[in-house]
């Protein structure tokens, strides 16, 4: 980690850094706001065809970025904290704050919203325990997994019921069941996470993200990225190369120092006053 600054975030051993999943209500009590962030209006019911444009929108709004472990920021799931980032800042997060506060949003728009914990699939071997939150979502009588978190994911909720493939524009989906009782989600037949069942509340998680924003051994602590679906596929700026993806391929470009901060700007929408330290 040396030439990084330190991020900014309190030590969950002496101080918490977020609240219970209750205290989210700040986020939702903001929710006009929100809503205009991703460029949705109310829904008039809370079904799962709202649901589904809520979940796209927010997708194409709210990057998924670990720029505040590179900027020396403080990390903070308060709700306060992400509502001050994702609607005022126009920033975006990692899975902990963006469906951390995606799950405030649909709960104030009359969704029952579960937090589920789930372990990522990286190197033939299973991340530690809290290693991502998806969300369960009831709409429509039926069970729903959403994960604006992810980074590569599916562009709408998939069934949390259904075991048999799920097409998306992002992939062909599957989720399947464990021996032990928890989901395994499968993208185009690769494993990308293992879900538990069992409610959690956001406090659950504080752990999980102190050691994903502090440990050499967390992938985000490694190079700053930020990533985002478009209209034709997907842009990501990892470290210091541009990566985009269409229907011709993909294609990297490596920029020059000058040129990073505007490419945040003109593709994500971010506003920064320094480059991201690598």
């Amino acid at each position: 980690m040396t030439g990084r600054s330190r991020t900014a975030i309190t030590d969950p051993m002496t101080e918490s850094v977020i609240g219970t999943a209750g205290d989210l209500a700040g986020v939702g009590a903001r929710s006009a706001e929100y809503l205009a962030r991703i460029g949705a209006v109310r829904p008039a019911a809370a079904d799962a065809a709202a649901l589904r444009e809520l979940h796209e929108r927010h997708l194409r709004s709210v990057p998924f970025e670990n720029l505040s472990i590179h900027l020396g920021e403080e990390v903070s799931l308060r709700p306060e904290a992400l509502a001050a980032k994702l609607i005022d800042a126009r920033r975006g997060g990692f899975c902990y704050e963006l469906n951390g506060a995606f799950a405030a949003l649909l709960r104030e728009l009359g969704y029952p919203v579960t937090l589920l914990a789930a372990r990522v699939f990286g190197g033939g071997r299973l991340g530690p325990p809290f290693d991502h939150l998806a969300l369960r979502v009831e709409a429509g009588g039926e069970p729903w997994l959403a994960d604006v978190g992810f980074g590569k994911h599916s562009t709408y909720p998939l069934r949390l019921d259904e075991r048999g493939d799920q097409r998306d524009p992002g992939g062909v989906f599957r989720i399947e069941e464990t021996s032990e009782g928890d989901l395994d989600v499968y993208l185009d037949g690769a494993p990308q996470y293992r879900l538990e069942t069992r409610p959690r509340e956001l406090a659950d998680f504080e752990m999980a993200c102190w050691w994903q924003c502090t440990s050499p051994k967390s992938h985000f602590t490694k190079s700053p990225v930020c990533s985002m679906p478009t209209a034709e596929g997907r842009v990501t700026l990892s470290g210091r190369t541009l990566i985009t993806a269409d229907a011709s391929g993909r294609h990297e470009m490596e920029l020059a120092e000058d040129a990073v901060l505007g490419e945040y700007r003109d593709n994500f929408g971010i506003v920064l006053d320094r480059i991201p330290a690598m």
